[in-house]
């Protein structure tokens, strides 16, 4: 839904495996094989791919300031079986968090975050408050703000329903 460039480094990952449900239409990407394919799923593992999303969602959710949006599995929980490894350029001595297996998504999204965690750019990934919406973005605000994932949908209906309510 969002009209926001997409985040950078890894939060890409997750961005886009938290925007795989349309929360207003209901369809989820996941359900194609297109769709699983773009994370390098199985159909057997779409369900494990779905916990794990909406255990991002409600971190998101956390960033932006709101409750979780379901009773789901803490992220912590799942991604604690996910092994990471430092690597270290033998060329310039840097270093970064890499997946000690990168084939599993929950590897994947857990360098991602502690990629993030490095960079100072995990909590600016936060969730539309919306609750149709809970679409993912990346917060660019000066203030580290934003509150909808798209002013011109999202925010534009919150501040009618205001308006209106008036």
């Amino acid at each position: 839904m969002s009209e926001r460039s997409a985040a950078p480094g890894g939060l890409a990952l997750v961005e886009s495996l938290v925007n795989t449900l349309d929360l207003e239409s209901g369809a989820d990407a996941l359900d194609t094989a297109d769709g699983r394919t773009r994370f390098g799923l199985t159909e057997e593992e779409a369900a494990g791919a779905r916990e794990l999303r909406e255990a991002l969602r409600a971190a998101l959710l956390a960033h932006a300031g709101h409750p979780p949006h379901r009773t789901v599995t803490p992220l912590g929980e799942l991604l604690a079986g996910a092994p990471l490894v430092v690597t270290v350029d033998a060329g310039d001595g840097s270093a970064a968090f890499a997946p000690a297996d990168a084939t599993p998504l929950r590897s994947r999204v857990a360098a991602a975050v502690a990629e993030a965690l490095v960079a100072g750019t995990w909590l600016r990934l936060k969730a539309c408050e919306a609750a149709d919406c809970h679409w993912a973005y990346y917060d660019r605000s000066p203030a580290g703000r934003g509150r909808w994932c798209s002013m011109q949908v999202c925010g534009a209906r919150a501040k009618m329903r205001r308006y209106r309510a008036r």
